[in-house]
């Protein structure tokens, strides 16, 4: 076995699978050594060698009665092993297809199965985590993970600390040290490498915390130019050129109240958020002025529809009927409960508008006892990396770790409290503090005696929020 793994591990370095340099990894961590073993299927002898050595780790007094490769890398070594030795395999995908039987585990199998996940790296376990736990609601049976290369940088501790058991070809100290014995590589390599390895560990908690404080921690400016929408750049210049996280929700049924309350607080605000089916004077004209007023104060437009039907649908509801929203608004909003075909329709409506335009997701809701919680959050989180249009999500907690990525929290007053309709405002201070980079405030201005001052109240404490939040 010894032999056969020196030979394996030449082979993977001179196919270009081990690389030495300056890279970053999948969770973000910098790395002086990276692995690459998607060139494999490029190599099927290789492959094939590979995936019967990996077999051989596997504990033969356990009745196996599935196979899991973690996508992607590791599927073509699970298929090759389900193929040589009759074991049959199932398949995660990345997120449920929104169709069909919409699984995210596909396969022949029952409650109480047996299966093995085959894996390519480790590093701190958190993808093998991912698809344990997939398997794990359909009520399979999950012990152990076949591993082609530990990176010996945590991983098998925190997959071990969750009950599966780590079995690997290779740690890195191990393949650095074939590498040596081949001349591959010098020795100064395998110290940078091994002082690399003791610096550098991970778990599930602190890698999670280091990556979400990043954004929190991370000016407006500086973050602007990790966003690849225009409306999301204009917003990110808007805030930090305004001083303002401020959204005024104008919730109001009448275009004058509507009106009147931009010309008092629109200096002061970067986005205007209405609901245009509650208008009941809507107007072309209204629009035209609502645009002027969004020119001449610099915010943006968003309307807060929340589209939330099938793909051909939303494209109707955006672009179509009386209100043509697609239009006017930089901004709408979007419940991903349809899956994210709503996303393609959405974007097809944008045939001949040439304005960008920009959509926040809704992950979480402030009303009590909404069901936007749990496994809808993260599928939503998931969606909103599909498209350049998503800016961001509508939450309440801080879920977000894209720098270019927005936070919208809605439920803002100056004091906490509920009101008998089920809606839970929290303070300006503490939403910013769960992640808000924008903060909606709608009837704790709309209702004050005097609005204006409100409305700067509203606006010094998000802003002084804001900058405490940078120098945690």
């Amino acid at each position: 076995m010894q032999d056969q793994l020196k030979e394996l591990a030449i082979a993977l370095y001179d196919i270009g699978a081990v690389k030495f340099g300056e890279f970053i990894t999948k969770v973000g961590l910098k790395t002086p050594v990276y692995f690459d073993l998607r060139v494999m299927i490029a190599f099927p002898q290789i492959m094939s060698k590979l995936s019967k050595a990996l077999w051989q780790l596997s504990n033969t007094q356990i009745d196996t009665t599935q196979l899991c490769g973690v996508p992607y890398t590791a599927l073509p070594l699970a298929t090759l092993i389900s193929t040589e030795y009759n074991i049959p395999m199932l398949i995660k995908r990345k997120e449920a297809k929104n169709y069909g039987t919409k699984k995210l585990i596909e396969g022949n199998f029952k409650s109480g199965d047996h299966c093995i996940i085959i894996e390519d790296v480790i590093t701190s376990g958190s993808s093998v985590l991912e698809t344990v736990n997939a398997l794990k609601e359909e009520g399979l049976i999950v012990t152990e993970v076949l591993v082609v290369i530990d990176r010996e940088q945590g991983g098998r501790k925190n997959l071990e600390d969750k009950g599966i058991k780590v079995r690997s070809l290779y740690d890195v100290t191990l393949l650095m040290n074939y590498l040596l014995d081949y001349g591959k590589v010098t020795q100064e390599i395998v110290k940078d490498v091994a002082s690399y390895l003791k610096s550098c560990q991970t778990s599930f908690a602190s890698l999670t915390e280091n990556v979400v404080n990043k954004r929190l921690e991370t000016p407006f400016s500086i973050r602007a130019n990790q966003t690849k929408n225009a409306v999301a750049f204009k917003l990110f210049q808007l805030m930090e050129a305004k001083q303002s996280t401020l959204c005024l929700a104008a919730d109001l049924t009448k275009t004058n109240s509507i009106l009147e309350l931009i010309e008092l607080a629109g200096p002061h605000i970067v986005i205007l958020k209405i609901h245009v089916d509650i208008i009941e004077d809507f107007s072309s004209n209204f629009v035209k002025r609502l645009k002027e007023l969004a020119k001449e104060n610099e915010f943006l437009i968003m309307e807060d529809r929340k589209f939330a039907d099938i793909g051909n649908t939303v494209l109707l509801q955006y672009k179509k009927g009386i209100y043509k929203i697609a239009e006017w608004a930089d901004i709408i909003t979007v419940h991903p409960v349809a899956g994210p075909a709503i996303i393609d329709g959405l974007q097809s409506a944008l045939n001949g508008i040439t304005e960008p335009r920009a959509i926040f997701l809704v992950a979480e809701m402030s009303a009590k006892n909404a069901l936007t919680t749990g496994d809808y959050v993260q599928k939503a989180l998931s969606i909103s990396k599909e498209s350049d249009m998503v800016i961001g999500l509508v939450c309440q907690s801080n879920i977000i770790s894209d720098l270019g990525m927005l936070q919208l929290t809605p439920g803002v007053k100056l004091y906490n409290n509920c009101d008998n309709l089920g809606q839970q405002y929290n303070t300006p201070e503490s939403v910013v503090n769960s992640g808000a980079d924008v903060a909606v405030v709608g009837r704790g201005i709309i209702e004050a005696t005097d609005q204006l001052a409100t409305v700067l109240e509203y606006k010094k404490q998000l802003w002084t929020a804001y900058k405490k939040r940078l120098l945690r």
